[in-house]
């Protein structure tokens, strides 16, 4: 080392270290700068961002709302599910069918009209109206069909039902 320095010269050496140090000065003069810069622009974002308040505190407000949205929202989602769970034995599916049952009667005021779940479970129900009286008669429905002998127009009024199917489930 001592070499080194007798070699180049005391002089010579101030010189470098000199040179060094003003350019570790100018460099330290422009970090210094951007970092003043970098320090307004921040200033004015959190200004823009918390009205003048704690940015961080902001922050921490709105996860927690957000969490506890995600929360809420999850509860509906299986208020919703159970709901649609609910619906599947409720009428769903209606179908219905206007006839004459005698000759003697016009206008087609007998009828017969299907309820039947998600399922195709449900009854039939069928009345005949003549000019003496008027009867009702139901039938039970099971997967679209009843242990049950069916006429024509009970059978029509499941098709029907069963057709008019309409879903609105959440998956």
């Amino acid at each position: 080392m001592e070499d080194l320095i007798n070699s180049l010269g005391m002089n010579n050496i101030i010189y470098i270290l000199s040179g060094l140090l003003i350019i570790v000065l100018i460099g330290f003069v422009i970090l210094l700068g951007k970092v003043i810069s970098l320090n307004k622009i921040y200033k004015k974002f959190i200004v823009k961002l918390g009205d003048g308040k704690d940015l961080q505190e902001d922050l921490e407000n709105y996860m927690y709302r957000v969490e506890r949205v995600e929360r809420q929202n999850a509860e509906i989602l299986g208020q919703i599910i159970g709901l649609d769970k609910d619906l599947e034995g409720c009428i769903q599916k209606v179908g219905i069918l206007r006839y004459s049952a005698f000759q003697d009667t016009g206008s087609d005021l007998s009828f017969t009209l299907a309820l039947l779940d998600e399922h195709d479970n449900g009854v039939v129900l069928n009345g005949i109206y003549s000019r003496e009286m008027s009867n009702i008669y139901a039938k039970p429905v099971e997967g679209g069909k009843s242990k049950y002998t069916l006429s024509a127009e009970e059978q029509e009024a499941i098709k029907r039902a069963i057709e008019t199917d309409q879903k609105r489930r959440i998956k």
